[in-house]
């Protein structure tokens, strides 16, 4: 169901964007699929006409894309940061060219050309201008809550921490193990030196 909800916006995306399924179509026959874990894992079938349809997950992808939710929001505002987290495997001319195809396409002209033909042009330019600029929040917010967590996890939290304080811990270990050992060489010395001086 999913799936067949996917397939059926990206083509209508497509069907917007003619160049994009241009130039999918010298890819016709090539499989790909798209990995976000631990919710999507969809294969799709590039077919004659440069559009998409489902195909069986036994198939093995002839490219693939891995992204992380954290990027999605970035991916949707066309950030190229976000584009550049995307792990791929497989055909290197069809990954790059989905990856470009993805950078270029306008979603936000789509959603506010498709409004439009229902609300109108002004209400469908407004809404289509508020959701970038919540994805755009959201997207801001995610890279703060990653921060955050990632400060926590390496400052205040005892069971991670950093590299360098793991070996100036290590080092400080060490110097006093060193003054540990020269103060019970003294302290031997010592009881040698006063069971002598009774004898």
């Amino acid at each position: 169901m999913l799936t067949t909800v996917v397939i059926a916006s990206i083509n209508h995306v497509l069907r917007s964007e003619s160049w994009a399924s241009r130039r999918l179509q010298s890819f016709t026959g090539k499989t790909f699929c798209i990995r976000t874990f631990p919710l999507i894992n969809l294969k799709m079938l590039i077919n004659t006409t440069g559009e998409l349809q489902k195909v069986d997950d036994s198939m093995n992808a002839d490219a693939t894309l891995t992204l992380s939710p954290l990027i999605l929001p970035g991916l949707l505002a066309r950030e190229l940061n976000a584009f550049a987290q995307i792990k791929t495997s497989g055909n290197p001319a069809l990954v790059e060219e989905l990856i470009n195809i993805g950078q270029h396409i306008d979603l936000k002209g789509i959603v506010e050309h498709d409004l439009s033909n229902a609300i109108g042009d002004i209400p469908a330019h407004r809404i289509a201008h508020a959701g970038e600029h919540l994805v755009q929040w959201q997207t801001k917010n995610i890279d703060r809550f990653s921060q955050t967590l990632i400060e926590y996890l390496t400052e205040e939290n005892v069971f991670l921490i950093k590299p360098d304080t793991a070996r100036r811990f290590a080092e400080e270990i060490n110097y006093v193990q060193l003054n540990i050992e020269q103060l019970e060489r003294r302290l031997n010395k010592l009881a040698q030196h006063n069971t002598f001086a009774n004898e």
